[in-house]
């Protein structure tokens, strides 16, 4: 009987343990998908900014003429032939970045070039006080570029950060110009070749390689596009700063009341969380448990009387068997 008690107790606390674990579990899980509908509501509400799109720039293309590789080289003609891919990124300190956002696009506009992208949204300050910020990305003629920047500077409070870029594609754009040279005199010979062409076997042939050459010829004319345009107008990325977003934290004199305040708060809070622990266990857990563990303890009882029987059954025959020995 003893050895029988041991067993049941030995069962239900097994069973108490998973229920509180399963319990546990639960309590986390829901704690974790609040903490992350709360993250994605501030996430949406705007404390990042949104992802910018950057739409395709649409602007007038430098002569390319028919400049040799000879003259891009000529010590001469460098200065003034030389192919400059010139950008601008800067972060200013503004007292209203919405309107400076406003001056800057209406800037690119005075200066013939256009607003590329443009977000207003809200930061934090390091005292956690919610702020405007703003950025916005631009493209001017690129010998407009230094009057476009000093436009920006003026009346700032502050600027963060200024970094300036140029990457010279001279050789790039020389060789890309050459290339396409070589491919149309190329798509000239087989356009040739294909009208003394007699077969319909051998049309078809310098047809497929005809049409193989001009697409290589108009990726050729759409990449040397894009480094003339690139070229052409410069693009300057301006992150807008409000000024209050920038205040240092300020330290103020340390307060014993507001501490036994917090302490007295937390232990407020333990209790409440205390307090529901039990009545979680009493209303769910416990009630779980028993649910769990009365099936289990009935298959224990019929299996306990079913072993007993089958002993029983081979006592009583090893007793018969040596009755009939004597």
């Amino acid at each position: 009987m003893k050895r029988t008690l041991f067993i049941i107790l030995a069962v239900v606390a097994v069973f108490l343990v998973i229920g509180i674990s399963f319990t546990n579990m639960a309590s986390l899980r829901s704690a974790t998908s609040n903490e992350a509908s709360r993250d994605l509501s501030y996430g949406m509400g705007g404390g990042g900014a949104p992802p910018m799109e950057m739409p395709a720039a649409q602007a007038p293309a430098l002569d390319s003429g028919e400049t040799s590789k000879t003259d891009l080289y000529n010590p001469a003609l460098q200065s003034e032939e030389r192919l400059v891919i010139e950008n601008a990124d800067l972060a200013v300190v503004v007292k209203d970045p919405k309107a400076k956002m406003a001056e800057i696009s209406a800037l690119a506009n005075e200066f013939g070039g256009f607003v590329v992208s443009s977000n207003f949204y809200q930061s934090y300050s390091p005292t956690g006080k919610e702020v405007p910020e703003a950025t916005i990305v631009i493209r001017v003629p690129a010998d407009k570029l230094d009057q476009a920047l000093t436009r920006i500077k003026e009346d700032v409070v502050d600027i963060d950060y200024e970094n300036r870029s140029g990457q010279d594609v001279t050789s790039q754009y020389v060789d890309l110009q050459a290339q396409l040279k070589a491919k149309q005199a190329a798509e000239a010979k087989l356009l040739e070749i294909m009208d003394q062409a007699v077969r319909a076997e051998d049309v078809l042939a310098i047809y497929l390689q005809v049409q193989t050459v001009q697409t290589e010829i108009e990726q050729l004319r759409g990449q040397i596009k894009y480094l003339e345009e690139s070229a052409a107008l410069s693009s300057i990325s301006v992150r807008l700063i409000a000024e209050e977003g920038t205040q240092a934290i300020e330290v103020g004199p340390w307060k014993p009341e507001g501490a036994a305040k917090e302490a007295i708060q937390d232990l407020i809070f333990f209790f409440q969380n205390f307090v529901e622990l039990l009545i979680r266990f009493f209303l769910l857990t416990l009630p779980a448990l028993v649910l769990i563990a009365v099936p289990l303890f009935i298959v224990y009882l019929v299996g306990r009387a079913v072993y007993r029987r089958v002993r029983r059954s081979r006592v009583v025959e090893e007793v018969r068997s040596d009755e009939v020995k004597k």
